[in-house]
Parts: C-alpha cells; structure tokens; sequence
C-alpha cells in the first residue's frame, strides 16, 4: 500500500507514461512514413536509371526527333519526380527526428517522476526508521529504569 502523501505522484507518473507512450506512438508512425517514403524514393531513381539505360542503347541505334523530345520531355518529370521525393524524404525525417526529441522529451519526464518518487519513499522510509528506533530507544530507557526502580536504587520520583 502506498503512502497517501504519493498518490498525487502516482497519478502524474500515469499521465507522464501516457504521454510518453503517445509520443512513441507518434514516433513509430513517424518511422513508418519515413521508410516508405525512402522505399519509394529508392524505386523512383531505381527506375530513372534503367529507363535512361534502356533508353541510352535505343538512341545509339538512332531516333526521331520527336521520340527524342519526349523521352527529354519524361526524363525531366522523372526527375522532378525523384526530387520531389527526395524533399519529402527530408520532410519526413525532420519530422521523425521531432517526434523522436519529443519521445525523449516524455521519457525523461517519466525517469523524473519515478526518481521523484523514489527518494520521497525512501525519505519517508528513513523518518518511519527514525521514529521506530526512536520508540524503541524510549522503551528500552524506560525498561532500564524500571528495573533499577524495582531494584531500589532509584525511586520512580526522581525520574
């Protein structure tokens, strides 16, 4: 059973795990996003480079002027393309970078908490000790002059 005087302690443990766990919630979607964002990134210049390829080899055969505009034409939005990912990309590990600062952040406060309440009980546990001898050192000094009392040397009124 807990001591009373923690209980508001505990509830601001629970509400610091909640955000914690909320902020590795965020992070993990966070991570997620990124990884598919770097997935595609990964097959749209897979992709630029074999249709450059594919396309180098036709050229050395020779082609119209008209087929060479439009694979410029495509070439150009595949690259927009790969760029285009390439800022979400970044976009996306700014952001799981953040939440993952913030996951820090609520692991932090968690630690705090617990070490808080750590040393309050062990505080409280060192002043229940104190007390406890303290009682235990009046019942033995007490006992002390009780058996003198009742050996005669003392009497009960100069205590």
């Amino acid at each position: 059973m807990t001591h009373p005087t923690l209980q508001p302690l505990f509830v601001l443990l629970e509400q610091a795990e909640g955000h914690r766990d909320e902020a590795l919630a965020r992070q993990a979607r966070a991570e997620k996003a990124l990884a598919a964002a770097q997935a595609q990134q990964a097959q749209l210049h897979d992709y630029r480079i074999e249709y450059e390829n594919r396309w180098g080899a036709q050229f050395r055969k020779g082609v119209t002027m008209t087929l060479m505009q439009c694979y410029q034409d495509f070439v150009a939005r595949l690259h927009g393309a790969v760029d285009l990912q390439g800022q979400q990309v970044q976009r996306l590990t700014n952001e799981f970078e953040r939440m993952r600062g913030e996951t820090l952040a609520a692991e932090l406060r968690v630690a705090s908490v617990k070490k808080l309440i750590e040393r309050r009980e062990t505080t409280m546990a060192r002043q229940t000790e104190r007390r406890d001898q303290k009682s235990q050192d009046e019942m033995a000094s007490r006992a002390a002059w009780q058996r003198l009392a009742d050996r005669g040397h003392v009497s009960l009124s100069q205590m």
